[in-house]
Parts: structure tokens; sequence; C-alpha cells
């Protein structure tokens, strides 16, 4: 494909997922209505083998329900109190959430947090989150008072250093008014482009806080939050983890990473639990 072909496919890709965050969904019933599959039950007490309840937040376009359809019966069959929020609504855009500003969607996380703490009567929660439902804990863990509520942060395919969209985001100065669309129509978006004032602030004075173990669990073949090492974290209590290390023909991207990959979700699991940790080989797509 010739050079300028494929810069305009790019573009092309850039002004539908504009067009989509913007849209209501073609859905008949909202996520919040959906089942849930055993979470978000507030009856749930955690046991002595998993003492601390597990918070799933979704990615940008995400919901509380769709981005866990694989994870959050997974975690609740091996007896985890799981819940999930949604956060980052924009008004009239039913569905997909994840736009708002990240830093209120953060609040959103940090009330979130304080209800489940409250209903489970738990000290601290494990956060799990896809994408930027990786990144944006940070700021609630960094800035909200997060660190002396949250145990573990463990991040799939999170957009912790901004997400490129394997480049295209380079060709936002190319376009102008491009980027001050995006900060008025979705703002995570821009928020989640690198070197952007809410990236800069989040990561100066470095990636962790003390007290809290982290996670990210990724994908080479991630074509959104690229180049695939950005998601990595540096600081003491970090591990970061490449997905194909554990098993060399796993496939997933971006998206399938956190919907469907029984492998990133075993290592999930021993992120949750490190003193059980069993291999996650091929294999753990059968356990």
């Amino acid at each position: 494909m010739l050079p300028w072909k494929r810069a305009l496919r790019s573009v092309a890709a850039l002004l539908l997922t504009a067009t989509v965050a913007t849209l209501p969904a073609a859905t008949s019933a909202h996520a919040a209505d959906a089942p849930s599959s055993g979470w978000n039950n507030y009856s749930c007490k955690p046991s002595a083998a998993h003492p601390r309840p597990v918070v799933l937040v979704h990615g940008t376009l995400g919901n509380s329900v769709d981005n866990w359809l694989g994870l959050a019966p997974y975690l609740t069959k091996r007896g985890y109190c799981v819940f999930s929020l949604d956060y980052g609504q924009l008004p009239g855009v039913p569905f997909f959430h994840g736009l708002g500003p990240i830093d209120k969607s953060a609040e959103q996380l940090d009330a979130f947090v304080d209800k489940v703490l409250a209903a489970t009567g738990a000290a601290e929660a494990d956060l799990v989150g896809h994408s930027q439902g990786g990144m944006m804990p940070r700021h609630y863990l960094k800035f909200l008072g997060g660190a002396d509520e949250v145990n573990a942060l463990i991040g799939i395919a999170p957009s912790n250093h901004g997400a490129t969209l394997s480049g295209l985001t380079g060709l936002l100065p190319y376009f102008p008014g491009a980027e001050d669309l995006l900060s008025a129509a979705t703002p995570a978006l821009a928020d989640q482009i690198p070197g952007s004032a809410f990236l800069t602030k989040l990561n100066e004075g470095g990636d962790t806080v003390p007290g809290v173990r982290y996670t990210v669990i990724a994908t080479r073949y991630d074509q959104v939050v690229t180049p695939y090492r950005s998601q990595y974290l540096d600081g003491p209590g970090v591990r970061n983890v490449l997905l194909q290390d554990l098993c060399p023909v796993d496939l997933s991207e971006h998206l399938a990473i956190g919907l469907l990959d029984r492998i990133a979700f075993h290592e999930v699991a021993n992120a949750l639990d490190p003193a059980h940790a069993r291999p996650t080989t091929c294999a753990s797509v059968f356990s």
C-alpha cells in the first residue's frame, strides 16, 4: 500500500472512532440492565482465601458489563467478590463509556471503591483494569488517596504512557483543529495522547506510589496502546509481563487480551494471589 493511502486510511479510522464515540449505541438494552453473571453482588463477603474485593475498571468505549463477560465470571468462579463500575459517561451517549475527562473518572472510581469497601467490610480492594481502565486508577492512587484503599493494580494492556494507535495520533498536528475537537467531544481520548497534560502530570515524579503492587500484562500484537512497551511501569513493586513470554502462540491483540484471553486471565489470578501463583502457560487456557 502506498504511504499516502496508508495515512488516509489511518485518518479515516480516527474519524470513525470519533464518530462512534458520539453516537448512541445500536442496542435496545443499556449495559446496566444486562445480567452480570454473579458479580456486583453487594452481599458478597470476602473469604479468608480471598480477603479483598476485586474492582474491574473497563476501557475507553467500554462499560461495566461487556468488558467483563469473560474475566468477571472467571474470578467469581474462583471465589472472589467481584464488582465493576461505569465511568466517564458523556451526556446523551449510552453504552459507550470511558470518554469523559480522566481525572473526573478517577473521582468516580474513588467513590465506587468506597462503596465496595463499605459493603464488603474489607480494608482494601484490588483493581483490575483494561486499557484506560488500567491507567486511570493510577490518578486515583496518586492524587486521591487511593493508595490507602488499594492493595494491587493489575493493568491489562494499559495506556500508562499514552496510546499512539499504531502511530495514528502522530498525524493529528497535520489536521488543524483535530486535537481541539477530540478534547471537546471525547476528553479521555485527548488525555491519552502521548505527551498530554494529563499524562505528563500523572507520570512526573515516578510511575508508582508506595504500598501498592503493580502488574502490567501486555501483548506484542497490541495495535492501540503502541508501542506495547509503553504500557510498562517502572518502580518498586512492579511486575511487567508480556503475554507471548507466557505462551508464544497467543495472538491476542488489544481487545482480545482483555475480553477473551484465558491465559491473561490466569496471570490476573496469579497477580491477585501471588502466594498461590501457578505457572502461566499455553495450557492455562484450559484451567
